[in-house]
């Protein structure tokens, strides 16, 4: 420590240049805090998948229905535990803008197959009892503004009513929160026996099955059995593991992951050229004084090691600045207005673009610092 203040006046001999070269650092960390959010977003949910849980849909598409009958038979399957359905809404609330999930379930079987989502007993005991009952997640419930007893208008685009309107109307009976932090909360459930005694058409079908198996271990043989059972049917399926259709779903635009890191390299390459850059000309800049120092006794490890501080300092200062305010941005909520279902910056990737500061650092000094380290007195000194 000693020698801070060596490597402090070393940065500010040119102030200009390091707070342009700080801010283009804390840019860099600033949108890998944000790109990491973003992927969090996309990606979170195949992370929080069962492990044990399967999902059958029709085979030619996930819009296509299935028989509400087919539950029985898949609870025959050798291998499963509980079997629970869902169907897609699809509804309008006030504007065609305001998108959220809207899922018809049975109450009791979807929260037991779904643990992540947590219910406080007295609303599920009120869910249950009530028909025309629905929940929804914690951040879509305050989106909204929605309260406990509220009564929530959906206007449907898919299943209007038998008596020709194609409005619905719920009321709320629960706000749940998820176990994780990266649970989904912006779900809207309402039960399927409503849906079911109301709708136009349909009657006796189902969106796809939700089942959960003893022995996650043989996920793809208990899949196939089920696929076996309705073989050659008019109503053929397709049953995969919660993480495959998750992953699948998340594809569809594209590998998230691959062009965030795509995007991060391409950043991190320019802000590389441009601290090493400056590192480098301030050391060229000073190449009086390290002869000087070498001449008063400094050894080519004390060298090295000052200018490999600078550029760890630069590096720091930037990076870590970047990395907190990214934190505290994020923390304040989704920028889009809720169209991303979580949004949070995870600590493992926090702690990774702390090694990507040092990692910098470490790049833009090293070339610099051995340039100074195979400097000659004489040749210095000449040169001033």
């Amino acid at each position: 420590m000693k020698y801070f203040p060596l490597v402090w006046r070393s940065l500010l001999r040119k102030k200009t240049r390091t707070i342009f070269t700080v801010l283009s650092i804390l840019v860099a960390f600033l949108l890998f805090g944000y790109l990491g959010a973003i992927r969090q977003a996309f990606e979170g949910g195949v992370e929080l998948t069962g492990a044990d849980r399967l999902l059958t849909l029709h085979r030619v598409s996930l819009i296509q229905l299935l028989p509400v009958s087919y539950k029985q038979r898949i609870e025959s399957v050798a291998g499963v535990e509980a079997v629970t359905h869902a169907t897609w809404f699809g509804g309008i609330y006030q504007d065609p803008r305001n998108f959220f999930p809207q899922m018809v379930v049975e109450p009791e079987g979807y929260l037991d197959l779904f643990p992540e989502y947590r219910l406080p007993a007295d609303q599920k005991k009120a869910w249950l009892a009530d028909r025309t009952g629905a929940v929804a997640g914690r951040q879509i419930a305050k989106k909204y503004g929605w309260k406990i007893g509220d009564r929530i208008p959906i206007q449907a685009t898919i299943w209007r009513k038998k008596d020709g309107t194609a409005t619905w109307e719920f009321v709320l009976d629960g706000i749940y929160d998820g176990a994780e932090k990266g649970t989904d909360t912006t779900q809207f459930f309402f039960r399927y026996d409503y849906l079911e005694e109301a709708r136009a058409f349909g009657q006796g079908m189902v969106g796809w099955f939700v089942v959960r198996i003893a022995n996650p271990d043989r996920a793809a043989e208990v899949a196939r059995k089920i696929d076996d059972t309705f073989a050659n049917s008019p109503y053929e399926t397709k049953t995969s593991t919660e993480k495959a259709f998750a992953q699948a779903f998340a594809n569809q635009v594209g590998n998230i992951g691959a062009i965030l890191r795509a995007v991060l390299l391409a950043v991190f390459f320019t802000i590389l050229l441009v601290a090493g850059n400056a590192v480098a000309q301030s050391v060229r800049e000073r190449t009086g004084e390290l002869a000087v120092l070498k001449t008063l006794g400094f050894s080519n490890a004390k060298v090295l090691g000052l200018v490999m501080a600078e550029s760890m300092l630069l590096s720091a200062i930037g990076g870590l600045l970047g990395l907190a305010l990214a934190w505290v941005l994020i923390q304040r909520g989704d920028p889009t207005g809720g169209a991303l279902p979580i949004f949070f910056l995870p600590v493992r990737d926090l702690l990774f673009g702390v090694g990507i500061v040092a990692l910098l650092g470490v790049a833009t000094g090293l070339a610099p610092a051995v340039g100074a380290v195979r400097l000659k007195i004489v040749d210095a000194l000449r040169r001033v």
